[in-house]
């Protein structure tokens, strides 16, 4: 169980400076919790998790036999992180056996429709990506195969792309 922090998260402001100027900087104050807020939400459980409970309630066995793959132990740390974050709402009904429900609060809410913008946007360039991949993969594999059979590089054997300064 993670322990409750221990001060309330800055606002990872550089004093004089604009928060868009650099967009990596908040990675690196201290104190700022964007990154660690950023790890969970865009994890992959968290975000079929958000996107299976909206506008909707689901039993804990619904959830699993939602999401192929997950087990019964990554989806209850999911679920837990995220109802620490305030982002599912947990419900425990009092009948035997007990029936608990899970259901997005009004702040996962908010973020269900910025990962239904990731997940629309990934959707209308899933051919680009996948143009550019055969791309990558074709021009890696001719690499490897350009590389002397005789004396392979060590980049060859290690990572499948050639790494000869000659080519």
């Amino acid at each position: 169980m993670e322990a409750a922090a221990s001060s309330p998260p800055s606002h990872c402001a550089i004093a004089g400076h604009d928060d868009h100027d650099d967009p990596f900087q908040w990675d690196t104050r201290e104190g700022c919790e964007v990154r660690q807020i950023l790890d969970r939400i865009a994890d992959k459980w968290s975000l079929l998790v958000i996107a299976l409970l909206e506008n909707r309630r689901l039993r804990f066995t619904e959830l699993r036999r939602e999401i192929d793959g997950v087990s019964q132990r990554m989806l209850t740390v999911t679920l837990r992180q995220l109802e620490r974050d305030g982002l599912v709402r947990r419900t425990v009904h009092p009948v035997v056996p007990p029936c608990v429900e899970y259901e997005l609060t009004p702040l996962g809410g908010t973020l269900h429709a910025t990962i239904r913008s990731l997940v629309s946007w990934t959707e209308a360039h899933q051919q680009e990506i996948a143009a550019a991949r055969a791309a990558y993969d074709a021009r890696a594999a001719a690499a490897v195969d350009a590389c002397p059979p005789e004396r392979p590089c060590s980049g060859a054997v290690v990572t499948g792309r050639c790494q000869c300064p000659r080519l």
